[in-house]
């Protein structure tokens, strides 16, 4: 439990380099294990890995490039990261430049989660303690050597929670650093996890404003000056997505629904639970949250905890995995990675809050012991290890497709749904083809063409998705009227996938 702040060290005493050296061990274990997963073929094992390549290539890479290739379901910043890197084939084929900034997020993630118990418990230990959670957990070291989107929403969103508690803590009162506000719309330009946390950060910061006392003219002021960031963030990206796919916000059509939690409340806050824990283990989730609960009641209680508010934020990611579940979208582990990031700090806190040193030692032995034994490090059969491998059979499949494909390809346009095969065209580049063979969902007009008329007018070949989420949008197309597919033959099939030739 909780019970005060440790007062045996002042906060700048116990910082020293200690958050620096944990950070630099954090760099290592990320890049050590793209190391291992790069010689196991599984760095770009997950589908979304390969398919967040392609949207950066094809700003530049398509037959419309342009920003119009930006608006998608997907917010913009980690393909606007990417979009000259992907350019070089290398980086491209490998995703090496998106592991990189992955790998520097995962040191990014250590340096604030000990910086921010450090500040707030003053205690090495509990920093030490947090970081090692974080490097001993399978799925989070997994997921910062891939391209993928969450470490940088995890960098982000921590650093921007951290600053707002550095801020909180020192002089309210004061306008807030700009550089809270940059984090704030990074963080909202990365993933959709993001919002619901900032939403109630802020949330957070003014109730720790009214407990300082302040006017609530000056509480208004100072939100305003935070909201405006990522309220501009969030207004640019839907302009921008209105503007390229004709919709504010794309929340359906990309995956078939799922009864299992589809509607139901109960269940799918249960499966949030229970996927945070086969994450990170039951101890430390467990742990997590009661600390939580112990943080919002002394920061309504006490100005001096007040500012410890806004660390509980981080568990405002859980909105989003519940209404897309609640809302029938198919339960992905993966959605539960900030969840069970976020019981990493308030665990620190746990342990930093103690009064007595050997409670401190005590619990501390308890988290790292609970994570060795619930969720080993370098664990093969690690749960979000488990889920990126799911189109490993489909893959091998598609082979077939893709060598009856280059045997006979002399150029012409390959229609394709980018929405459905994204990263089965990242893996063709190995087979030689560029983004700008294929006629897709970012070509507009081109691509509302070929759905009218059929493909045989302006494509020579045609890859359908027959099988994932239900079959893609041509499937769809060519089961509701079968003349779509007027001079064109069907010439192979494999992992799910047809390929059609013109006659």
């Amino acid at each position: 439990m909780i019970i005060a702040r440790p007062r045996e060290e002042t906060p700048a005493a116990a910082g020293g380099s200690i958050e620096y050296a944990l950070a630099a061990a954090a760099v290592v274990v990320a890049f050590a294990a793209w190391i291992v997963y790069q010689r196991q073929g599984l760095v770009l094992s997950h589908y979304d890995a390969k398919a967040h390549l392609v949207v950066a290539r094809r700003v530049i890479d398509s037959l419309t490039p342009g920003w119009r290739q930006l608006g998608a379901v997907w917010l913009p910043l980690p393909h606007l990261l990417q979009i000259l890197p992907t350019q070089i084939d290398v980086l491209y084929r490998t995703g090496a430049f998106g592991s990189f900034i992955s790998i520097m997020c995962f040191g990014v993630a250590a340096w604030a989660t000990a910086r921010l118990v450090l500040i707030a418990t003053t205690s090495r230990l509990a920093a030490a303690t947090s970081t090692l959670l974080l490097v001993l957990n399978p799925n989070l070291v997994y997921v910062h050597a891939t391209p993928m989107t969450e470490p940088l929403l995890i960098a982000i969103t921590l650093v921007a929670v951290l600053w707002l508690y550095e801020w909180l803590s020192n002089a309210p009162e004061e306008p807030s650093p700009m550089k809270i506000g940059w984090a704030l719309f990074a963080a909202a330009w990365t993933r959709y996890e993001a919002w619901p946390i900032i939403a109630s950060a802020l949330a957070a910061a003014g109730v720790v404003m009214w407990a300082k006392g302040m006017s609530p003219s000056a509480i208004a002021w100072q939100l305003w000056r935070l909201a405006r960031w990522p309220a501009a963030a969030v207004t640019l990206f839907v302009v921008n997505s209105r503007l390229t796919v004709g919709e504010w916000i794309v929340s359906r059509g990309f995956y078939v629904t799922d009864p299992t939690y589809d509607g139901l409340a109960g269940k799918t806050i249960v499966s949030i639970w229970w996927g945070t824990h086969r994450l990170g283990g039951y101890v430390i989730e467990i742990i997590a949250l009661a600390t939580a609960v112990v943080v919002i009641a002394r920061a309504l209680a006490r100005r001096a905890d007040a500012a410890l508010l806004v660390t509980v934020t981080l568990f405002a990611a859980a909105a989003v995995p519940s209404f897309a579940f609640y809302e029938g979208h198919p339960f992905r582990i993966r959605y539960m990675v900030p969840l069970a990031f976020a019981c990493i700090p308030l665990s620190g806190l746990a342990v930093g809050r103690l009064t007595q040193p050997a409670l401190r030692v005590l619990l501390a032995v308890v988290l790292v012991g609970s994570a060795l034994l619930e969720s080993p490090p370098w664990r093969p059969d690690a749960p979000l290890l488990i889920e990126s491998q799911l189109d490993a059979l489909n893959s091998a499949g598609r082979q077939q497709v893709t060598a009856c494909l280059a045997q006979r390809y002399h150029g012409e346009k390959v229609l394709a749904s980018m929405g459905s095969l994204a990263h089965y065209m990242q893996e063709l580049s190995h087979d030689g083809f560029s983004l700008t063979d294929f006629i897709h969902e970012g070509n507009g007009v081109l691509w509302d063409m070929a759905l009218e008329k059929g493909p045989a007018p302006l494509a020579g070949w045609m890859l359908v998705e027959e099988q994932a989420e239900g079959g893609d949008v041509l499937a769809a197309r060519v089961r509701r009227d079968p003349a779509f597919l007027t001079k064109m033959t069907r010439v192979c099939e494999g992992g799910g996938v047809a390929l059609y030739e013109r006659n």
